[in-house]
């Protein structure tokens, strides 16, 4: 699915950007490769180089800086909680998810994904639940993740969010979705029989 929140476009953006430059690298060094088979030794016996030396030296590392930097900028930004409007709560059992609304009274329920004999013509396999949740946009909304049995992994890759369920621990993320649509998600850690 196309990116629907902030955080995903910025790292569909880091992703194209470190491609980028590992095309141009790629391209480099198999250029210089290709020349190898046309070279004709002039300085076979050419000893000292500290230039050059310095140049292969220093160039990778102001490389590595160009993929460095960008990269810890998103990871504060993807760890940065923002004052939230909604709290929705995640326990990951084997294997469906219980929800619980923090902000509201008594307003739980369980998500079981829809096998496949009972899945109407329009729905996805392993993909549809019986239970959805519903959050609105243009808010910012904060994400708590438990688990009850073992180890699971919440993740809606449209909304760039991805967040381990581990028992005994409570981890938190968040994210803003800024466009309206259904988002599908899978549990990404391999917790069992019906893990889709």
């Amino acid at each position: 699915q196309d990116s629907a929140s902030p955080l995903m476009e910025q790292l569909i953006f880091f992703h194209d950007h470190a491609l980028l430059i590992l095309v141009m690298i790629t391209v480099l060094v198999g250029y210089l490769m290709f020349m190898l088979f046309f070279n004709n030794y002039v300085n076979r016996f050419f000893l000292h180089g500290q230039l050059i030396e310095m140049i292969w030296t220093i160039l990778p590392a102001i490389i590595l800086l160009f993929i460095a930097l960008p990269s810890l900028r998103l990871l504060y930004l993807l760890d940065e909680i923002n004052e939230p409007s909604v709290t929705l709560k995640k326990i990951g059992h084997q294997w469906y998810w219980s929800y619980e609304y923090s902000d509201f009274n008594n307003i739980e329920f369980d998500s079981y994904m829809i096998p496949t004999n009972e899945l109407s013509t329009d729905g996805f396999r392993l993909l549809d639940v019986d239970n959805r949740i519903v959050l609105p946009m243009n808010s910012q909304i904060r994400i708590l993740v438990t688990a009850a049995d073992v180890i699971h992994s919440w993740t809606i890759p449209a909304l760039g969010v991805k967040v381990d369920g581990t028992p005994g621990r409570l981890n938190q993320t968040n994210f803003f979705i800024n466009r309206p649509g259904l988002f599908y998600g899978q549990c990404s850690e391999i917790c069992g029989a019906n893990h889709s």
